[in-house]
């Protein structure tokens, strides 16, 4: 630990009361008094390798179209359609079947035409579009089409590319409340958490919510739940009250390692990375981590799992994500771009879960 700053230090001690023993094997993990082993700064990131490799489902030919992951986006409007095709390219890529994106009509055309891979329903409006006396008719029509589809959907990812308009983020309020009610997991980035952070009780209690704030989204969330400032200090104390705040949500705090909480442990993934700031790697991180979210339930529905499917979803997500922006940063340097990271998502995958050829 040469050269840690105190403030690192007391967080790698706070991390390592965290811990309880586990025993860990390539495809199933066994606990006992379950917490969530920490990968401190300069770790090794086995644990986490380990979680990814536990939920990641193998490859055989009794598999049919949809068990290995339906995913619907809900974002993109005038302004952004990028965001909302990394989220849904990036869990197609990782290896859920099916993608689909909810967006305005303006984006629609547009985001088709960056893939024929994606279901694109462009049935979201914002308020330009709208006279005042049709909203709630227009409202109802919405709800009513993701509807059809909700109980298909093994996650929704909320935010990439939303924008900000009140009659837009009034119908995904509604969108998300139906997702509650039909206990379908949600992984909140980008608008979302704007959203989000004016209305709490959208997410509060929610034990499949899961929030994946940057620098400037988590100041706002802990002004607002904590009604304080950011300590960095005791930064992951300070994760646990969000989290606990909000009513045991998992949120994944993204930075030059990704703190991890669900409001009962914390967890770190420091482990590869690139020193590349690019826009767009956060979208990539919600399409991977909805992904990972519905292959741990899956595994938890067969009881071979008992750590919690959000937080073993943000570790998987961070590690494969980090790992990708690693082989681009190594391939492209300062030139690397979004979609340079996510051509190496099967990559790295497959180095972490090889497809053997009993698989094949």
């Amino acid at each position: 630990m040469v050269g840690f700053s105190a403030a690192v230090i007391r967080r790698q001690q706070f991390l390592l009361r965290c811990l309880v023993g586990y025993n860990i094997s390539s495809k199933n993990l066994s606990y006992t008094t379950i917490k969530m082993q920490s990968l401190v700064s300069g770790g090794s990131p086995d644990f986490a390798i380990s979680i990814l490799r536990s939920i990641t489902p193998s490859l055989d030919s009794s598999r049919h179209k949809g068990q290995a992951g339906k995913i619907a986006v809900v974002g993109g409007c005038r302004e952004y359609t990028g965001a909302p095709y990394f989220s849904a390219i990036s869990a197609l890529k990782i290896g859920a079947d099916l993608s689909h994106v909810f967006c305005t009509k303006d984006a629609a055309a547009v985001i088709k035409s960056y893939s024929p891979e994606l279901i694109v329903h462009p049935i979201l409006e914002e308020s330009y579009s709208v006279r005042d006396e049709d909203k709630k008719s227009i409202s109802a029509k919405v709800i009513e089409e993701v509807d059809k589809w909700m109980e298909r959907f093994d996650c929704l990812v909320i935010g990439p590319g939303l924008g900000r308009d009140p009659f837009l983020l009034d119908c995904v309020s509604d969108i998300m409340k139906h997702a509650r009610q039909s206990n379908v997991p949600v992984v909140i980035d980008g608008d979302g958490l704007f959203l989000v952070t004016n209305c709490l009780e959208l997410v509060s209690g929610y034990p499949l919510a899961v929030l994946t704030p940057n620098v400037n989204e988590y100041k706002r969330l802990v002004q607002k739940v904590l009604q304080s400032e950011v300590n960095d200090q005791n930064g992951t104390q300070q994760l646990v009250s969000l989290a606990k705040g909000i009513g045991g949500v998992t949120i994944l705090r993204k930075g030059g390692s990704d703190f991890i909480s669900n409001g009962d442990a914390v967890g770190a993934v420091s482990a590869f990375g690139s020193p590349r700031r690019c826009g767009g790697q956060g979208d990539i991180l919600s399409g991977s981590v909805a992904v990972f979210i519905s292959w741990a339930r899956q595994c938890s529905a067969k009881r071979e799992l008992s750590l919690s499917p959000t937080v073993m979803g943000c570790i998987a997500g961070s590690v494969l994500l980090r790992k990708a922006a690693s082989h681009a940063f190594e391939s492209k340097g300062r030139s690397t771009l979004t979609t340079d990271i996510i051509d190496y998502l099967g990559r790295s995958l497959e180095e972490f879960c090889p497809v053997t050829r009993r698989d094949k």
